[in-house]
């Protein structure tokens, strides 16, 4: 996407000042927008264990799109590399291909957390999802088949990987939600969760590192700007998801209410 001066990144990974200072106001600029993904109530409710039953299962069963399909936005964007084209796309497809199976493991797990939550999984899987839940998943398969690689992995692997990272940690922070789980189901209920929690930390900073890598050290303005829209996009389709669930939910409720009936 540029021959601008290339990026080699010599600090740490997970550290912004690693990175070019047009990186650097990149992800302070879209940070806000994570924030009210991150910071939204319907997780705040999830980690206190007071979501109402109905509004639980509605988030799970409609999330699912964008998790079953996750995998195959990554397959769309593999096919963009060639091998040997540079150091962006060598990174790149070494990313994808080793998340690729990752993902597809991510999808059992969030058929086991829906199923413990009393989620219907057959309708899950076959049923119809109310259009408002749809928007997210046809934006990333939008962005990843016609738009360059580096603003299709800006937009998935970093925009929604990095925000759902932080809220299945702010979910994990405290032990409320997990223990609505009886413990003969609670580890294959939470893994979901726990592995986006703990382990996926990095991930978002790999893909950042592979897109300044893909566009160099001084991009031109209107790349920055596809980025920048690319990623706010993403953190307010997952926004309008939220807003679209808590449009039903009852008043908070005590605790226990999530449990399948």
């Amino acid at each position: 996407m540029s021959d601008q001066q290339p990026f080699v990144r010599t600090g740490p990974l997970m550290d912004v000042s690693s990175y070019p200072a047009w990186t650097q106001d990149l992800v302070y600029h879209c940070d806000r927008y994570k924030s009210e993904v991150v910071e939204h109530e319907l997780f705040g409710r999830m980690q206190q264990a007071c979501l109402d039953h109905a509004t639980h299962k509605a988030f799970l069963s409609g999330g699912w799109p964008v998790i079953e399909q996750f995998p195959q936005y990554m397959a769309m964007n593999l096919l963009k590399i060639r091998y040997g084209q540079g150091p962006g796309q060598d990174m790149a497809r070494r990313y994808l291909i080793r998340n690729i199976r990752v993902e597809q493991n991510h999808a059992d797990h969030w058929v086991n957390w829906a199923a413990a939550s009393g989620v219907d999984v057959p309708a899950m899987l076959h049923g119809t999802h109310a259009l408002e839940t749809l928007c997210l998943s046809q934006w990333c398969w939008q962005v990843c088949d016609r738009d360059s690689l580096a603003v299709a992995i800006a937009a998935t692997n970093y925009a929604i990987e990095g925000a759902t990272g932080e809220w299945s940690a702010r979910v994990c922070a405290e032990p409320h939600y997990a223990q609505l789980f009886d413990e003969t189901v609670r580890a294959k209920a939470m893994k979901w969760l726990k592995l986006h929690a703990k382990y996926d930390d990095a991930h978002p900073w790999e893909a950042l590192e592979i897109i300044v890598t893909l566009v160099g050290l001084n991009p031109s303005a209107e790349t920055i700007s596809r980025l920048r829209h690319a990623i706010c996009r993403s953190h307010q389709f997952m926004r309008m998801l939220l807003d679209y669930y808590m449009r039903s939910a009852t008043p908070p409720v005590a605790a226990g209410l999530m449990r399948p009936a």
